[in-house]
């Protein structure tokens, strides 16, 4: 077991856990702090602001009849469960992809834990500039996106260190 640990990308759930539990203590500050919708005004461009989201990424399905709650409670079970075992498969060399595969569990397990707690996700860190309001999303959000970013990332850079080690090889 303690070599599934060290030899593998789960040597990366530290940062999962970390993750998760800066997302999950800011969610809970937010709620216990703020009014639902009370919105603070930080920056010219940035506010917190409380809200609930039912859907998904950008409240898509948010206004369904209440299914989409159970829907995306299994997608982020089953996603989590997946980059969980691409940890376990993923030779601890892999820096970057065990990483962004961390980052990306940390998301989808915070979010995971809001959608069986309460039947909605909370969210607010809210960006607006000239009138305009990006979506409210939450440090499990990012902490998707980041990972997702660093995966994109890896697959270019990995690319490049591959055809240079056949170059190698074949020279």
């Amino acid at each position: 077991m303690k070599k599934l640990f060290n030899d593998t990308g789960l040597r990366w759930l530290w940062l999962t856990l970390l993750c998760l539990i800066i997302d999950q203590v800011s969610k809970y500050w937010v709620a216990s702090t703020f009014d639902y919708r009370e919105t603070l005004s930080v920056l010219p461009f940035f506010n917190l602001t409380y809200v609930h989201n039912t859907g998904a990424a950008f409240s898509f399905l948010a206004d369904q009849g209440g299914w989409q709650r159970w829907f995306f409670t299994g997608i982020a079970a089953i996603a989590s469960i997946i980059f969980l075992v691409w940890m376990a498969k993923t030779p601890k060399q892999q820096r970057l992809l065990s990483i962004s595969f961390a980052l990306i569990l940390s998301g989808a397990v915070g979010n995971l834990i809001d959608r069986v707690l309460f039947g909605y996700v909370i969210d607010f860190l809210d960006f607006h500039w000239s009138g305009y309001h990006f979506a409210a999303f939450n440090i499990a959000d990012s902490a998707i996106f980041i990972g997702a970013a660093l995966m994109i990332f890896e697959s270019f850079t990995n690319k490049e260190e591959q055809k240079n080690k056949t170059n190698k090889i074949e020279s």
